[in-house]
């Protein structure tokens, strides 16, 4: 099961200590708004500092808006549930914990499952993200991919229906980052959660996603949405090399090229007073 997700005119402010009054806040977000399907495949890209993180943290019930509204199906988002996971770019993993043990974590808040039941469980999930054999493997005894692997199938276990990921891949090599990225939407087009994913790679953001939302620079806002078509390849061949995913690749480049050169050039006049 999946559900949607609506994000209805968000902002979101912090205040800076030390500042004078009316110097005394920034705006990470302001006015964002998009709909995300049930069990759609959205990637999130913006520069550095454009309230990506933030939003997803909304999400997740971490933090609240300033303003606006975000609703998972018709229900407005008061604080953390079971219906959303969580994958940051840390593994976050519990070192005295087995793998088994780790995943079992997310089993034990939802509860209703007695040891055995949530440990067979936990096994299942570390078979879906291909690391039967290593259950009983502690976080030291295992690669950057393979803690990752932990981190996706404790989400996955405690059975939500929206993964939310903060730059999962982000730490590691490139290989394994994309067999990872297989990984995933192996397990997406199998499972059919709705997926929210933030990226800073734009290759990343082609391959994985089903729509790409462009973020502005900070204060972020929707710029702009780019739909991903089913790329058209032989069996076992590498989409990457399609022309059409070498045009989109193009496409969300200069979008964002077109954000951060502007941005830059902005900032640039206001130093020397331009």
């Amino acid at each position: 099961m999946s559900l949607p997700i609506s994000v209805r005119g968000v902002s979101r402010e912090f205040w800076i200590r030390g500042k004078e009054p009316g110097q005394d806040k920034f705006a990470a977000l302001d006015d964002f708004s998009i709909d995300i399907a049930a069990g759609e495949f959205l990637v999130l890209v913006g520069p550095s500092g454009c309230g990506k993180s933030t939003l997803l943290d909304m999400i997740a019930g971490l933090a609240t808006p300033t303003s606006g509204r975000i609703l998972v199906g018709d229900r407005e988002i008061e604080g953390p549930g079971l219906d959303r996971g969580v994958v940051f770019q840390q593994y976050a993993l519990l070192p005295w914990r087995t793998a088994v043990e780790n995943v079992a974590l997310g089993l034990e808040a939802r509860g209703g499952l007695n040891r055995k039941q949530r440990a067979d469980t936990a096994r299942d999930y570390l078979a879906l993200v291909g690391l039967s054999g290593f259950e009983d493997r502690y976080p030291h005894e295992l690669s950057g991919g393979m803690k990752q692997r932990v981190a996706i199938a404790r989400s996955l276990a405690f059975g939500p229906e929206i993964l939310l990921m903060d730059e999962p891949f982000a730490a590691l090599d490139a290989q394994s980052r994309e067999l990872l990225q297989e990984e995933l939407i192996r397990i997406w087009r199998q499972t059919r959660k709705t997926v929210v994913f933030i990226t800073h790679s734009i290759e990343e953001a082609v391959y994985l996603g089903q729509r790409v939302a462009v973020m502005t620079q900070r204060p972020g806002r929707l710029k702009a949405v780019v739909d991903i078509p089913e790329f058209d390849v032989a069996e076992g061949a590498d989409p990457r090399s399609d022309p059409q995913f070498v045009a989109l690749r193009r496409q969300l480049w200069e979008l964002l090229h077109d954000e951060v050169v502007g941005t830059s050039s902005r900032e640039l006049s206001e130093r020397v007073g331009a």
